[in-house]
């Protein structure tokens, strides 16, 4: 055989063979998305003006008396009233928005198989939806971790966050607790301490997502309760809070708070509308996502605070 017909091709090559194939494409991943437990465990309560008052009783040393039996010596009914906190608490809705431009020729031609406004206006309410979680957490106003009583914070016996630290929160949420709220690294740091002590922690399976629970209540998790101030914190060690809450409003818990009847509403106080076309062809869209949250009492919630997350252990 001679040198060329070694190299002579004998079969199409791949490369040419990839012009005439089909590729199959998945839409744009986005790596920042988190499944967002918060807002799928917390109750929510629809406001047609965009204000929630929280109405309380005032509450004295002593419950309104009452006469509890014929008492030979007490034949009168016992009179009185119960008052009302005069200026109660209002919380108003907070906004979090973004505009979305996409350029209609774009869209025109490479819009199959993934339409591209659809898309675009997808992966941004994605994004809207991640920084609601957060800010239900961390706002200055009305976030969970800015509004817990003094009397309703606890600190860890030992740093790491122990079997006892976390009873000693139910204690502080002992009426039908509804979650425990912990970044992923402090149910890691929670999970090494009771494997530890010997208990380690069942799991139960809850809204399509598999949770480990303590004393039965499930501890979800979310990167929004940072480690240091950070989601993902490089450095092995570190502190952050574990939240107790208990939610509905039945329960006098905490509330989350949309706006209902929004103009081309989406999804849960989410609104997209159209702002038009411009002279260069570029479409633009107003997301709009309006949320608060409301503590209808101090004992709908607690928080672990300053728990250490890098203490390990060698097990033999």
């Amino acid at each position: 055989m001679s040198e060329s017909d070694s190299t002579t091709p004998v079969a199409l090559s791949r490369s040419a063979a990839y012009n005439l194939a089909n590729v199959t494409k998945t839409p744009p991943q986005f790596g920042a998305l988190t499944p967002r437990w918060l807002t799928h465990f917390l109750e929510f309560k629809g406001l047609e003006t965009g204000l929630y008052r929280v109405n309380k009783v005032v509450e004295g040393d002593t419950p309104l008396d009452v006469l509890c039996s014929r008492d030979p010596d007490q034949r009168d009914i016992p009179q009185g009233f119960v008052d009302y906190v005069t200026e109660p608490r209002e919380y108003e809705l907070n906004s979090i928005a973004t505009i979305i431009n996409v350029d209609t020729a774009v869209t025109d031609i490479f819009s199959s198989p993934f339409d591209q406004t659809a898309t675009q206006i997808s992966l941004a309410i994605e994004s809207l939806k991640e920084r609601q979680e957060s800010q239900l957490i961390n706002n200055d106003d009305y976030g969970l971790l800015k509004n817990v009583a003094d009397s309703q914070r606890v600190e860890p016996r030992y740093g790491a966050p122990t079997p006892d630290d976390l009873d000693e929160l139910l204690t502080k949420v002992w009426k039908e607790p509804s979650f425990f709220l912990a970044h992923p690294r402090a149910i890691a740091a929670f999970g090494r301490e009771a494997t530890k002590r010997g208990v380690p922690p069942v799991t139960v399976n809850l809204l399509g997502g598999t949770f480990l629970t303590w004393r039965g209540v499930p501890i979800i998790s979310t990167d929004k309760l940072f480690v240091d101030g950070l989601k993902n914190p490089t450095s092995k060690s570190g502190k952050t809070n574990i939240l107790l809450v208990r939610t509905g409003e039945a329960k006098r818990g905490v509330v989350g708070l949309y706006q209902t009847g929004l103009v081309r509403e989406q999804s849960r106080g989410l609104s997209v509308r159209l702002r038009g076309v411009n002279d260069d062809g570029l479409s633009s869209y107003l997301l709009s996502l309006y949320c608060s949250a409301a503590i209808l009492a101090d004992d709908a919630l607690a928080v672990l605070e300053d728990v250490e997350v890098g203490d390990y252990y060698d097990y033999e």
